[in-house]
């Protein structure tokens, strides 16, 4: 009973992704937010989207869609995909918030000049100090009329100068901060734009977010925005900061390692299952330690609570493997339907492609091998007759048991031309003269390849009249 009530008391989990749109959404920002997507799907909550465009320096034009569609081909949809909150459309919002901490006594106008600070700045650090504001303006008075339209400011909070100031994280537990060793934040910018800081506070209390799970790197700057909340009055969040993604030598991920755009991986032919799956594992553990998972089983299984400290290893041979056991999962017509993002839909159209892509679907590591893998089916490729001796064999050999299995298969009718009928057929002749020997020669004068599917699959998308020019085709370089 006790139980029942505490779940209908206990507030809804709403969480949030807020990325910036500077680029393409990479694999680190993704992992972000498929872990918000799991906790809140895990615990029946809302999974909301926010963009964070207030470093204008930064800002690329068209990534907010990029982005959007990015998250979309993952299948992470947010609730709020219709109203999306976009912080370029609030400046007025954080200004009048700004001028409040003002008026409190909370924040204050600072005029200090770039020159200024860049000196103080790099005074500190050659005297091995870090670099902080020297608290000019702190204590001056200023009042926003007498500097609004008149000169250049900016409006920075009054951090505590003693104390400590504690943090307690869903995944590190708890993290102590000095107080006399944080800087007194910028919160309003010269250009009339917030920082990050103060309008990553406004937004999640006016969103009513409940838990905020964000990148390692925000970690040192929770002390600011615990004060904040105070400042205002506002109930804080709980906060979660996940791992670092590692390259294998545990140094930081780079292009090199797999640090690219989702939509690369989308080209590169990964599924987007795939992608979940395996950025669901970089840092995160079912409780039996399995690694083909599926998206409903993430979503049963997540919680923060098996989310690791420590950095999580990207391995590129984990992911090209998972990506391949999703590939065997998938039915032809949802892989149609990728390799048609890929190739272009006229390329999905042609004849034979149900038929190869359930032939490809057990050998492909990525979509994107798809292709090349299977162009000697429309065009045979050219090859030197070397190719066609098995091993220790010899030319004479593979003439004859080629010519042996021309005239075996010429007598079966087209309709009849499956690979069942085939093996029944030219098994014996392989059994009795070598499997080597028969089954070599006949499969690269059918592919032009030295790997490829076996024989009697290739007969059978082939058909009677191609397979049997092919053969032909082999006897005369023989020759």
């Amino acid at each position: 009973m006790f139980n029942f009530l505490k779940n209908i008391l206990r507030k809804k989990v709403v969480v949030r992704f807020a990325p910036s749109p500077t680029g393409e959404l990479h694999i680190g920002g993704a992992r972000t937010a498929f872990f918000n997507y799991l906790f809140a799907k895990h615990n029946g909550g809302k999974f909301l989207l926010r963009i964070e465009d207030t470093d204008r320096e930064r800002y690329v034009e068209g990534s907010v869609e990029r982005i959007i569609k990015s998250l979309a081909w993952l299948g992470l949809n947010p609730e709020n995909a219709g109203k999306i909150m976009v912080q370029s459309e609030r400046l007025n919002i954080y200004k009048k918030y700004a001028f409040e901490l003002v008026e409190k006594g909370n924040a204050y106008v600072c005029i200090c000049s770039k020159e200024k600070l860049a000196a103080d700045q790099e005074a500190q650090m050659k005297a091995g100090k870090p670099p902080m504001y020297a608290g000019y303006c702190r204590e001056a008075g200023i009042k926003i009329s007498e500097v609004e339209g008149k000169k250049s400011y900016v409006v920075r909070m009054k951090m505590p100068k003693s104390g400590k100031i504690i943090v307690d994280d869903l995944i590190r537990g708890r993290v102590e901060f000095d107080a006399s060793l944080i800087d007194d934040q910028v919160l309003l910018k010269s250009d009339g734009y917030p920082t990050y800081h103060l309008a990553n506070i406004i937004d999640d209390h006016e969103m009513g977010i409940t838990h905020v799970i964000r990148a390692e790197e925000w970690l040192p700057s929770t002390p600011k925005h615990k004060i904040l909340y105070k400042m205002f009055g506002w109930q804080e969040p709980q906060f979660a900061h996940l791992p670092m993604i590692l390259a294998p030598d545990k140094s930081k991920l780079s292009k090199r390692h797999g640090a690219t755009g989702v939509f690369e991986y989308k080209n590169l032919g990964y599924l987007p299952e795939a992608i979940l799956n395996f950025i669901g594992l970089l840092g995160w553990h079912p409780k039996e330690d399995r690694e083909f998972l599926s998206l409903k089983e993430m979503i049963k299984e997540f919680s923060l609570d098996r989310v690791q400290k420590s950095g999580a290893i990207f391995d590129v041979k984990k992911l090209n493997w998972l990506n391949s056991e999703h590939i065997k999962k998938a039915s032809v017509t949802e892989l149609k339907h990728s390799l048609a993002d890929i190739f272009g839909h006229e390329f999905i159209k042609k004849d034979l492609i149900d038929k190869l892509i359930f032939l490809s679907k057990e050998r492909m590591e990525k979509l994107s091998d798809f292709k090349e893998m299977n162009e000697f089916f429309f065009n045979l490729p050219s090859y030197e007759k070397s190719m066609l001796v098995w091993k220790n064999s010899s030319l004479e050999k593979s003439l004859e048991n080629l010519k042996l299995v021309l005239e075996k298969i010429s007598g079966v009718e087209e309709s009849d031309f499956k690979k069942s009928k085939l093996e029944k057929i030219v098994m014996p002749l392989a059994d009795e003269r070598g499997r080597g020997d028969v089954l070599w020669p006949l499969r690269v004068s059918l592919s032009g390849k030295d790997k490829s599917p076996g024989p009697f699959d290739i007969m059978d998308i082939l058909g009677k009249q191609e397979t049997i020019r092919r053969i032909n085709v082999a006897l005369e370089k023989l020759k």
